[in-house]
């Protein structure tokens, strides 16, 4: 919305800086962390006093106990933030805006059903497994018939930029919006998993965000995707605002819920977070980079589907003390903090390893 102030800018010259990208970006970031530094207290103190806090199991690790009745739901303080930060700094015209803002919607509604009825309904199955599945996939499907429709860039519009590799390219054909269907799902999950201590998911995504909006930023550039022979997908720059926002929101929400957590996000945070990132990833025209950049969340899911195919398969034998794998470390002696903390360096090596693909090709 901002951006339009550059057309005034014959009234004052310094208005011209609003149709800049980068000045945007950074409006944006700021702007989110301000109102959720300003809005995180408020918001803890309605959590609290309607006890809406976390359930902790007590077959998970026993130092999770003390954290039973914090305030959950804070999803809320990112979507709020991020949507609001959103329509101020990006562009209202552009078509990326109201498909990021759209899939953000109806993920972070479906988390917040699943909270509301665990949390506030006191049902602790939350939604049945097959409607959330139903859910997530309908917001998946939409956001692929719409790039189908209107292909982030109709010469790639089923085909595979493959990171580090001198302009390779694999056509899927229809295959490509099976598997750009899985991507939404399955990341919307690995995210929601991975979301089991204080500050990881938060912390994780920030990074993911930041990767994102540097390819965001040259693929919507034609000279600067051109020199780096990456796929040109007009208007991507804009992304780049809704992640400098997503960063920003993320930024403020870890104030709260660094160690030790004041609030967690729960499924309304996460549930979005995962699905809009791997949206990101198809609209950019950066695909195969998803499970580099979400490194950590790969990871986290990998390690639960081993879990349970061995317990299965082995009759009852694990290869983990605990899934996902940040509760087997935590079993195995290492301090949550310490292991949050190991994660985010995990993910800072993954992030710079994935912009690394601008230049090695």
């Amino acid at each position: 919305m901002l951006y339009h102030l550059a057309s005034l800018k014959g009234l004052w010259g310094g208005l011209n800086v609003f149709q800049y990208i980068t000045v945007r970006s950074g409006g944006a970031a700021l702007t989110a962390l301000a109102v959720s530094l300003l809005l995180g207290p408020g918001l803890i103190a309605v959590l609290r006093r309607h006890k809406i806090g976390q359930v902790q199991r007590s077959d998970g690790p026993q130092s999770h106990l003390s954290k039973h009745g914090t305030p959950t739901m804070g999803g809320l303080l990112i979507f709020l933030t991020l949507a609001g930060s959103t329509l101020l700094w990006m562009r209202w015209d552009n078509r990326f805006t109201w498909l990021l803002l759209g899939v953000t919607v109806v993920l972070a509604a479906v988390g917040f059903w699943d909270d509301y009825t665990k949390l506030v309904l006191k049902d602790p199955n939350g939604i049945p497994s097959r409607v959330k599945f139903a859910a997530q996939v309908a917001a998946a499907l939409g956001s692929v018939l719409y790039l189908a429709a209107w292909p982030p860039n109709p010469q790639f519009a089923t085909a595979l930029n493959v990171p580090y590799a001198k302009e390779l390219f694999w056509d899927l054909g229809p295959l490509f919006f099976v598997l750009a269907a899985l991507m939404i799902v399955g990341s919307s999950n690995a995210v929601n998993l991975t979301d089991g201590l204080d500050g990881l998911a938060a912390g994780s995504i920030i990074f993911c965000a930041i990767t994102y909006g540097a390819f965001a930023y040259v693929a919507g550039n034609v000279k600067f995707a051109a020199y780096l022979r990456i796929i040109h997908v007009e208007g991507a720059g804009e992304i780049s605002v809704f992640l400098a926002a997503l960063a920003g929101a993320c930024l403020g929400f870890l104030w709260f819920n660094a160690y030790p957590a004041q609030m967690f996000m729960g499924d309304t945070g996460s549930l979005f977070l995962g699905g809009i990132i791997a949206v990101v990833s198809l609209c950019v025209k950066q695909e195969l980079l998803l499970p580099i950049v979400g490194g950590v969340f790969v990871l986290e899911t990998l390690s639960v589907i081993l879990q349970m195919g061995s317990y299965k398969l082995r009759r009852g034998k694990r290869i983990f003390k605990m899934a996902p794998l940040h509760h087997h470390f935590e079993l195995s002696g290492v301090a949550e903090p310490k292991v949050t903390v190991r994660f985010w360096i995990l993910s800072i090596v993954l992030m710079l390893t994935a912009l690394s693909a601008l230049k090695v090709r």
